[in-house]
């Protein structure tokens, strides 16, 4: 059900414009000095929607960041026009990293430093929090975009 709700919100972006991206962009990548913003970790770099290099920017509360987005949205088109209707993508870009988090983990459970660095995984109570964000996302993507196109 969650891989219909992405297919679902790709629909109703339709086909939007692909462009070069950190691929991880959240403010944990991003260090700042006296020169400014330094990103980091650019192992996740690719093509994709401009959103995808927004979203993780964004507080975690829908209300938080529908406020977050419109100032997000004013100084990233100080310098390159934005397409509304990638809006459409945030949830279900947002699910589909629940998902490969997920699996990055798993793919890896074998090396002896996982364990030790996430003892949280693969735990009941990992699973059953997973199962409930994905409904959560699902109902997410239903409602549509946090902010108007």
């Amino acid at each position: 059900m969650a891989l219909d709700g992405v297919a679902q919100c790709f629909e109703r972006a339709g086909d939007v414009k692909h462009l070069r991206l950190h691929g991880d962009c959240h403010p944990s990548n991003v260090l700042w000095t006296d020169a400014g913003p330094h990103f980091v970790d650019l192992d996740d770099s690719r093509m994709g929607p401009t959103v995808q290099d927004l979203w993780l920017l964004l507080p975690a509360s829908r209300a938080d960041a529908s406020r977050a987005l419109a100032d997000l949205l004013a100084g990233y088109e100080d310098f390159a026009d934005f397409d509304p209707r990638e809006l459409h993508l945030i949830e279900a870009l947002h699910t589909l990293r629940l998902i490969h988090y997920a699996a990055w983990l798993v793919r890896r459970w074998d090396d002896p430093a996982f364990p030790a660095a996430f003892p949280w995984f693969n735990t009941q109570r990992y699973w059953e929090d997973r199962i409930l964000e994905l409904r959560e996302q699902i109902g997410a993507m239903q409602e549509g975009p946090f902010w108007p196109i």
